[in-house]
């Protein structure tokens, strides 16, 4: 083999390739940026490319499901460390919100699991619904149907923990098996791993008392709605399983939400969901000030 002259085809083709390079707004930029010098550019060249390719992408992201980039929701940049570029992969701001997200998630459900009646704040702006709390307990049979709740309001108010705290007394007496389900998120682990759809939708549609939290939140797809929430609502109504719901939404704004999705607007299948969540709850409103940093 002839490596030199291997060697200087090699050396020419990757002078073909930084002058190309050099062509394009987007790596110019990202050169300008990095504050490095031609060296560093040319024998970075490629990296460099795939770096503003993927900055590029990130400009006209939207959220996580459409991400472009090679790891989704994380953008390929370097950092100049002395005279080296080294390369990463970095979250990008939706991935950052996503795990922000998580973890005040999980936070929250450890705060749920000890929620309890007697430490609910009651409030004029609550009034009405603990004592709607406080009735469907006094009044639970577990071999009967009763309707639900559909609790809105403004973010904070401590929807969810008011009927956290109504589950966790049922349980304790009737040794009832509920579950609190956070829909965005349950919406991307089965988008994440399609092999559990099956057994986790069998779970949510049999188990005797669910509270799906934060409906309206999520990113509204065809196959979310249809295929997951409609499935599990439908089921529901069909055995009679009491169903409780949290949203910011008013039911006319989450049946307008539900509607639109990314392709196309469906407003009767919306309108679907909602007739399933007007026969499955009452529907109360719950305003006032932010509890959350308060563990209401």
């Amino acid at each position: 083999m002839d490596f030199k002259n291997s060697s200087r085809s090699y050396k020419i083709n990757q002078e073909e390739i930084y002058h190309n390079a050099c062509e394009d707004e987007n790596y110019k930029a990202l050169v300008k940026r990095l504050k490095i010098t031609s060296e560093q550019a040319f024998n970075n060249t490629v990296k460099l490319q795939d770096c503003a390719q993927e900055l590029k992408n990130c400009k006209g992201c939207r959220n996580l499901y459409n991400c472009q980039n090679a790891v989704p929701g994380h953008v390929f940049f370097p950092n100049v460390k002395e005279s080296n570029l080294v390369f990463s992969y970095v979250p990008c701001k939706y991935q950052k919100q996503a795990i922000k997200s998580i973890n005040e998630k999980n936070t929250t459900n450890n705060v749920l699991k000890n929620a309890r009646m007697k430490d609910l704040k009651v409030t004029k702006n609550r009034a009405e619904v603990i004592k709607w709390i406080k009735a469907y307990f006094d009044n639970y049979n577990p071999y009967e149907f009763s309707k639900g709740l559909y609790l809105h309001g403004n973010f904070g108010t401590g929807k969810s923990y008011i009927i956290a705290a109504l589950f966790n007394e049922i349980k304790n007496k009737y040794n009832v098996e509920t579950e609190i389900i956070y829909v965005p998120e349950l919406l991307r682990r089965l988008k994440e791993n399609l092999n559990v759809v099956g057994e986790k939708l069998d779970y949510l549609e049999h188990v005797p008392l669910l509270l799906l939290d934060d409906i309206g939140a999520e990113k509204v797809t065809e196959w979310g709605r249809d295929e997951i929430i409609g499935t599990i609502l439908q089921t529901r109504m069909n055995n009679g399983y009491p169903t409780f719901f949290t949203s910011n939404l008013k039911l006319d704004e989450l049946e307008k939400a539900l509607s639109i999705t990314k392709d196309s607007e469906d407003t009767l299948k919306a309108k679907r969901i909602l007739e399933r969540i007007k026969y499955l709850t009452c529907d109360i409103e719950l305003l006032g000030n932010n509890y959350r940093e308060e563990n209401n």
